[in-house]
């Protein structure tokens, strides 16, 4: 029995607001590297330095954001989802290298702070908070990895020109440039810490860990409680993008049933794992004294408590 839901208008939306991203992020870093060089302010310049990555990372995004919402073929069965899924670790681990980047440019500074502009910081600032603060919100209204990660992306340039905007107030009225790499590196490991979380998540996802283990729990309780189902067994829960999730399992029936039977069984399936995410569902039935494939063919699963008395 297989179950498939389609999200093609979520995929289009997804896409749609990641491509608005990229465009705001490439017109943007254009614009900073023009600003940091008038400004002659190195942490504008590491800035744009930064979002030219990030606008390398997000063009990405989109390319494999668009090719994952391709049909399933006889390559690829189960469709192209994980595209979707490569891109948020590829962003993961750029957005994390530019992050260490910027605490190898910021720390040096804080032993050899040097006066920018800050009248052209206070204007480019504004406008970088702006530019970047759209395109996250466009973002946080996404659920994939994929934009999640991609959020966090334009959430570290938002709060790195917060930081600008801040500095270049004070530097307006006094002497003070330290406070740039000061605010620089605060807003930089704070974001790294929320990035390696998404992009271990991301990783474990690619590894087919159980999205949720009390999912599955809840899963081999709700299978093990129908009426003539003895055991369940080779239960596996995956998930392909951190949206869909796979499942399948083995129901060991209890006595001998008919047709009818096993039509009504597999009604009680439908309606018991309804309110779950599950994209795709396959179970097969073992009948008494019939042995089981997979562990003819020496396959493993995770046993345990789905046994009825």
């Amino acid at each position: 029995m297989t179950h498939v839901t389609h999200h093609t208008h979520q995929h289009d939306t997804s896409s749609g607001r990641i491509g608005i991203a990229f465009a705001l992020n490439f017109a943007f870093t254009i614009i900073e590297f023009v600003g940091g060089l008038l400004t002659n302010s190195t942490a504008i310049m590491a800035d744009a330095v930064h979002d030219l990555g990030d606008t390398l990372s997000i063009g990405l995004s989109w390319a494999l954001s668009r090719l994952s919402g391709r049909d399933p073929d006889e390559a690829y069965t189960y469709g192209y989802h994980r595209l979707s899924l490569l891109a948020a670790l590829i962003n993961g681990v750029v957005l994390i290298a530019g992050s260490i980047w910027v605490l190898s440019e910021a720390l040096p500074r804080l032993l050899d702070p040097q006066m920018p502009h800050a009248e052209g910081m206070f204007w480019l600032a504004i406008l970088g908070v702006g530019v970047n603060g759209y395109a996250a919100w466009r973002l946080s209204k996404g659920r994939t990895l994929n934009e999640k990660v991609l959020n966090w992306h334009l959430l570290e340039d938002v709060l790195g020109w917060a930081s600008v905007l801040i500095v270049s107030i004070v530097l307006l009225f006094s002497d003070l440039p330290i406070l740039d790499p000061l605010l620089s590196i605060v807003f930089t490991l704070f974001i790294l810490m929320n990035v390696l979380r998404n992009t271990m998540k991301t990783i474990r996802i690619f590894l087919q860990s159980v999205p949720d283990r009390a999912m599955l729990e809840d899963i081999r309780n709700r299978l093990a409680g129908l009426d003539c189902v003895r055991h369940v067994h080779y239960l596996h829960l995956w998930s392909l993008d951190g949206e869909r999730n796979v499942l399948t399992a083995h129901l060991e029936i209890d006595r001998m049933i008919s047709a009818e039977e096993q039509k009504q069984i597999k009604q009680a399936i439908r309606t018991r794992l309804a309110d779950l995410p599950l994209a795709h569902t396959t179970i097969e039935f073992e009948l008494p004294d019939e042995p089981c494939r997979d562990d003819q063919e020496g396959g493993s699963s995770v046993e345990g408590r789905g046994t009825r008395n």
